[in-house]
């Protein structure tokens, strides 16, 4: 049988560049032709990489992954294809958690995991039997299939060397997808060896782990590094904030090659972040836990969502102050979203508060409901002038940090401030030369660093 497997086309946000869409490729599309890779042809096409050529495209099956905003344009894709009678699954996080939205677009709707539901898809197709609808919300972890890592394509991306330890989390925070009915209750850890076994086949020393929560198990959190502490790795993964309440667990990340953290702080009011059942989150706590990781020599990416029950029109320069004051390293931030499925939307949608329902504007960068207490105006414009503000040259001397410069530097300035220019360059001598350049620098500065603070240590 002959699959393609299609990444729809994202809407950027206004401080995008094509950096984010070729940051990456899809570790869920790899995962699926992993699963069906036997017997079958598989062709994969990210369309923010590369344009679709329908006619170009000879397939028995098309499988497309859904994000909300993408929703529209994977239907586009649909269309297509079913006009010349190729049946098309939709698949992905937007499917899973809201597979009613997507119902009449799609030959087939593929809920959950695709270890399971793949497998059974190609064998009704063979038979031409195929189900409007197949779901697995549940997998043991030696179920789990890594990405097909050989069939990447590297010169299209900045980097490859993207690793799932873990799927789902244990938290479950109202505007995430986490919340969702069919989510919630799936977090579960790879075997320890299969992680190993990925790191090994995409050949770097470093690695960015992509899970929610990699310390969801600090248990297996703790068996990891004890196994990933020879290989002489430098990497970053997510955590919840509650890490800095783990005894010697951050000690253990720092021995292991941690460079850096993304944690959802979300909003510095205490009531916000439990209006939305952050419950791992304590305000009172965030300075000691930015302390601990700084004192280890990690980088913080923290992400903020704006517009929370609780945030005010000063909530904007209350958190840049902070930021600013802390020395965060690199900031994500968002307009609260409501998404479809999650308990955030149907609260919400129950009240009358969602003003927007097009899908393709819920970027978190976009106003698609009734905020509390800052107009729509106040939480885009402060929304946008925050970025402006963190990337400006003043704050990024501010924030520099005591360790790892180079890497900061690399992000704030080349990523952020001058994207645009950092993409006409990766267009011109290639993405993943420029993202091997990155690497490098951020490993061996580290790496140097980490050679003096040594020898300081002796005298």
């Amino acid at each position: 049988m002959k699959v393609a497997l299609i990444q729809p086309k994202m809407r950027m946000r206004p401080m995008d560049t094509t950096l984010k869409t070729r940051m990456a490729p899809s570790l869920g599309l790899l995962t699926v032709a992993n699963v069906i890779r036997e017997g079958n042809e598989i062709e994969i096409l990210n369309e923010n990489v590369e344009e679709i050529n329908y006619s170009d495209i000879s397939a028995d099956i098309v499988g497309i992954t859904v994000t909300v905003d993408t929703l529209p344009r994977a239907i586009e894709i649909a269309s297509e294809f079913k006009k010349r009678g190729v049946p098309v699954v939709a698949g992905g996080i937007h499917i899973t958690s809201c597979p009613e939205s997507a119902e009449g677009y799609f030959d087939v709707l593929c809920i959950g995991f695709a270890e399971k539901t793949w497998k059974e898809i190609m064998e009704d197709l063979k038979r031409g039997e195929l189900k409007a609808r197949y779901s697995c919300i549940h997998l043991e972890p030696d179920e789990i299939v890594g990405p097909a890592y050989d069939m990447i394509d590297p010169s299209k991306y900045l980097y490859v060397n993207v690793i799932s330890a873990s799927r789902g989390c244990p938290f479950k925070c109202e505007f995430c997808y986490n919340s969702c009915a069919n989510i919630r209750n799936s977090y579960v850890n790879r075997r320890v060896a299969d992680v190993v076994e990925d790191i090994r086949k995409i050949g770097k020393r470093h690695v960015m782990f992509i899970d929610d929560n990699f310390i969801g198990n600090p248990a297996w959190t703790r068996e990891f590094l004890k196994t990933i502490k020879p290989m002489g790795l430098k990497w970053q993964a997510a955590v919840s904030a509650n890490v800095v309440e783990i005894p010697g667990l951050l000690d253990e990340m720092k021995e292991a090659g941690c460079q850096g953290l993304f944690i959802g702080f979300e909003s510095l009011c205490e009531d916000a972040l439990k209006g939305v059942s952050k419950n791992q989150n304590s305000v009172k706590r965030y300075e000691k836990l930015v302390k601990e990781i700084h004192d280890r020599g990690i980088m913080i990416n923290a992400s903020f969502v704006f517009g929370l029950d609780g945030d005010t029109p000063d909530t904007f320069r209350h958190t840049l102050d902070w930021i600013v004051r802390n020395k965060i390293e690199t900031v994500t931030s968002h307009i609260l979203t409501p998404y479809p499925g999650t308990k955030q939307h149907e609260d919400m949608l129950r009240k009358g508060r969602i003003v927007n329902f097009d899908q393709r504007d819920y970027t978190t960068s976009e106003v698609v409901f009734k905020s509390a207490s800052i107009s729509a105006e106040q939480l885009k414009s402060g929304y946008m002038k925050i970025y402006e503000d963190i990337y400006s040259w003043k704050n990024i001397f501010k924030r520099l940090p005591r360790h790892q410069k180079a890497g900061y530097l690399l992000f704030n300035i080349f990523y952020r401030k001058y994207g645009k220019f950092t993409e006409r360059i990766c267009s011109a001598i290639g993405y993943s030369r420029i993202g091997k350049i990155c690497e490098n620098m951020a490993c061996n500065f580290s790496k140097r660093t980490s050679l003096l603070t040594d020898k300081a240590t002796e005298y």
